[in-house]
């Protein structure tokens, strides 16, 4: 069959004219046209033909053998390690896919067609970068000479559905109640922290709540790789970083991107994932009126991220450690934990709220804990209500919490 394909393209490329622009539609049907002369030499099925053509379509114009797995919507995770080990994720589990890269040269061409797609540049001298599909799916590339055993490739697939809250407690990842909750202080417009570890479903959770964003206001949204889909608020502006490159372009970081964003007027500032110095800057974005800014962070707890975003500050402001956590404790309000469960679903752990600080540093109050046999529970009420006053809902909340305790 290696051999079948390898005549056909030569033919398909004979064909087609390279000094012009082809198009796909024009592409395919050169390639149907090689494929059924072809056909008359040697007797392929029809299924064999739609296959090849397939194939030589995805080899020429898309992502060669990892265009079948783009396409399987039942595939959350592709990793390349090399030419020759693909691993993929479904339903959570791992395992090895039996198609491999023609060489290492085919490989380090698809992953240039997928950064070059973003106006990145990944080789010897930056190695390490990360992009996006046409789709959206979030993509890692790490090549030489960093990656020892050949160019890296990570590709994190999302839903093409996108997800909803009412589709999150269908699955069981969060109650009704806890639902309804955050929805009421995302329109109150409190400043929410996500965490969780890698592959808990941060940023599809951080897409689900600014479905509450009202559509009157104006969104500014900032992430090194573009994912998130905000889909709600007409009046959005997407920000996305950029590395240095050869050609003498400056990087531009998340920091100059939120900095900037202060200038233009948001109601809110969404920052995908907070991983380094940018966190002073969003603490300081949401303790100078940007009420409602939401943002993510890895660790595997609240506790956890708290200590995280502090030393964040520290890499990227030198203040003492009672300053920092006073940015913290005024500028965010709520946290929401995710985990990843043993049986590979993904869950809403924990809700707390930043209640203040004292000499022992800062001060968590558990609103809802889940608990295995239980599920998501209830704990404790809500502390600080006034955003919920001035939003006009504190009535709503309530109501819905009348017979709490």
């Amino acid at each position: 069959m290696a051999d079948k394909l390898r005549e056909l393209k030569e033919r398909v490329l004979s064909g087609v004219d390279m000094t012009g622009d082809t198009s796909d539609d024009s592409m395919m049907e050169i390639i149907h046209t090689a494929v059924s002369e072809y056909c008359h030499e040697n007797f392929l099925s029809l299924e064999e033909r739609n296959r090849i053509c397939d194939e030589i379509f995805n080899e020429m114009r898309q992502l060669d053998i990892l265009q079948e797995l783009i396409d399987d919507p039942d595939i959350t995770e592709i990793m390349v390690n090399g030419p020759d080990n693909i691993f993929v994720e479904r339903g959570g589990k791992i395992s090895r896919w039996a198609k491999t890269f023609s060489g290492e040269e085919k490989l380090d061409n698809i992953i240039q067609q997928i950064v070059g797609f973003c106006n990145r540049v990944v080789n010897e001298s930056s190695p390490i970068v990360d992009a996006r599909l046409p789709d959206g799916s979030r993509v890692n590339v790490v090549t030489k000479p960093v990656a020892l055993n050949g160019p890296i490739l990570t590709i994190r697939r999302f839903p093409k559905k996108r997800l909803t809250m009412e589709d999150l407690i269908r699955m069981g990842a969060i109650t009704d109640k806890a639902a309804r909750f955050l929805e009421i202080l995302v329109k109150a417009k409190y400043n929410i922290f996500i965490s969780g570890g890698t592959g808990s479903g941060k940023t599809t959770f951080l897409n689900i709540l600014s479905d509450y964003i009202p559509a009157d206001e104006r969104i500014i949204t900032i992430e090194d790789s573009a994912e998130l889909s905000v889909s709600a608020v007409p009046n959005l502006v997407s920000l996305e970083t950029r590395n240095s490159n050869a050609s003498g372009c400056e990087a531009i970081d998340i920091r100059m991107l939120i900095k900037s964003a202060l200038r233009m007027r948001p109601d809110r500032i969404i920052v995908g994932e907070i991983r380094g110095s940018e966190a002073i800057d969003m603490l300081q974005a949401m303790n100078t009126g940007h009420d409602g800014s939401l943002s993510t962070g890895h660790a595997n707890s609240p506790e956890d991220m708290l200590s995280r975003i502090e030393t964040m500050v520290l890499m990227g402001m030198d203040l003492p450690l009672a300053a920092i956590e006073r940015q913290i404790a005024s500028g965010i309000d709520i946290m929401v934990h995710l985990g990843r469960m043993r049986d590979k679903s993904r869950k809403v752990l924990g809700i707390e709220e930043i209640a203040g600080r004292d000499d022992g540093g800062i001060i968590l109050s558990t609103l809802f804990a889940y608990d295995e046999e239980r599920g998501l529970e209830a704990v404790s009420r809500l502390k600080y209500t006034e955003k919920l006053l001035r939003a006009g809902l504190l009535e709503k909340y309530n109501e819905d919490n009348k017979d709490f305790g």
